[in-house]
């Protein structure tokens, strides 16, 4: 437990755009309604490209079979782990709750971005707000903060990865905290490194930790999953190293500190994002030279595998560690993408259905990547396919423009991104 001076944790600053690559005018390939989610996370695709990331879900190159292969003979298991639960959380329905919201998307300014929080947008319909996740034969307990935080005590929950995966770290303060000022909660992004550096628009990330628990949240922002390296650390304009084959420097060394682990990425495999962050395929230490394994869905395929293969293998090291793999969250881009027309204005939820009746996962890199390990699948492509209506559409924040662009990759919050962290509490 600990005690003494608890520093005041401030909301994290930010902007309109998000890292880049990140951000709205960056967004993925358009979905059309009633489209499946697969293959549906790139854009500014070369002719080169097409093929593979049509389907994402397809493994491509020998590579990422090998891969596939290797981790499958650990112990025979050819089951995706989510499947071999007693309950598959990700097949259910959406159901009318009027104790939702989870938090105050008003109140929660200590830990929630203005630009997603969009009650503070000229948004008037928040009917999106009032649903909960029911998995199928099986009950998931309601969330209950101060529960969580005393099953989380002396716990660390880290999330790593992209502007998604920020968003559900953020919406999970918002839950732990109830949405209220907490002036109790330490800002421990120091512990971590993650402070903000000369010059830098924000950190890579953040923690914080609620005393009374010693329970600490934190996100690092690693899009890609890569170990990124500068090639010239004295030149700002360097190319940087993308080395396929290596986890993030930060969750190499910070691994022994978590008990949980939340893992995602998915939107930054485009040809668009890599050239505009000046990131360089590494393989082996040097340039990746397999112009296959160049394809963006192939390189993203190879990514996948390299770092569930070495979570997996870090696991009997850390016999506490629970680690979850967090499934790509659709977009609902519709009749265009970001930057030709393309809109979410539908405001009537569950306009497309409500309910998940398939077996296996929509996002099937991320399952296949985990057959036969002991990382577990948080699956929320295809609920959240489901909800079209949550994103944060043309809604800006009062007073601020956003020159008639959609966004509708991002959510609301509160949104969807709660069902994300009550099916995760759920397994923890």
């Amino acid at each position: 437990m600990l005690h003494g001076l608890a520093l005041a944790a401030k909301r994290p600053e930010e902007t309109e755009r998000d890292f880049l690559g990140d951000s709205a005018n960056n967004s993925s390939k358009p979905m059309k309604k009633n489209e499946s989610v697969q293959g549906k996370d790139s854009h500014s695709i070369t002719n080169e490209d097409t093929k593979v990331v049509e389907n994402f879900g397809t493994a491509p190159i020998d590579s990422i079979a090998a891969f596939s292969a290797g981790m499958q003979e650990s112990d025979g298991n050819m089951q995706s782990s989510y499947q071999t639960e007693a309950c598959n959380y990700a097949k259910g329905r959406w159901v009318a709750d009027s104790r939702r919201p989870l938090y105050s998307g008003l109140k929660c300014k200590q830990w929630l971005s203005e630009m997603w929080a969009c009650r503070l947008t000229q948004r008037t319909d928040f009917s999106f707000e009032g649903y909960r996740w029911k998995p199928m034969n099986c009950e998931m307990p309601d969330f209950e903060r101060s529960t969580f935080l005393r099953r989380m005590q002396d716990k660390t929950i880290a999330f790593i990865g992209d502007s998604l995966g920020r968003q559900q770290f953020q919406s999970l303060m918002c839950m732990a905290s109830g949405g209220e000022d907490s002036p109790e909660v330490q800002n421990v992004g120091k512990e971590y490194g993650l402070v903000k550096r000369r010059g830098a628009i924000r950190p890579d990330g953040w923690a914080y930790r609620f005393p009374d628990t010693n329970t600490t949240i934190l996100y690092y922002w690693s899009a890609s999953l890569c170990d990124l390296v500068p090639l010239n650390i004295s030149d700002k304009a360097s190319d940087i190293a993308m080395h396929l084959d290596r986890p993030p420097a930060f969750m190499r060394q910070f691994l022994p500190r978590f008990d949980v682990l939340v893992l995602n990425t998915g939107h930054h495999w485009n040809r668009g994002k890599i050239n505009g962050n000046r990131w360089v395929m590494y393989v082996d230490g040097k340039p990746n030279e397999d112009k296959k394994r160049a394809e963006i869905g192939n390189a993203k395929n190879f990514t996948v595998y390299s770092v569930v293969r070495w979570v997996d293998s870090q696991l009997p090291s850390h016999p506490r560690l629970k680690a979850f793999f967090r499934t790509i969250s659709p977009r609902h881009f519709f009749n265009g993408d970001w930057n030709t027309g393309g809109t979410c204005d539908n405001t009537t939820p569950l306009a497309g259905g409500s309910e998940v009746v398939q077996e296996g996962s929509s996002d099937l890199v991320i399952d296949g990547a985990l057959k036969g390990t002991k990382i577990k699948i948080l699956d929320i492509t295809a609920l959240s396919q489901l909800r079209d209506e949550g994103h944060i559409s043309h809604y800006s924040i009062r007073g601020k423009g956003n020159a008639g662009i959609n966004d509708c990759l991002h959510w609301c919050l509160p949104g969807i991104p709660d069902a994300w962290n009550e099916l995760l509490v759920a397994q923890i």
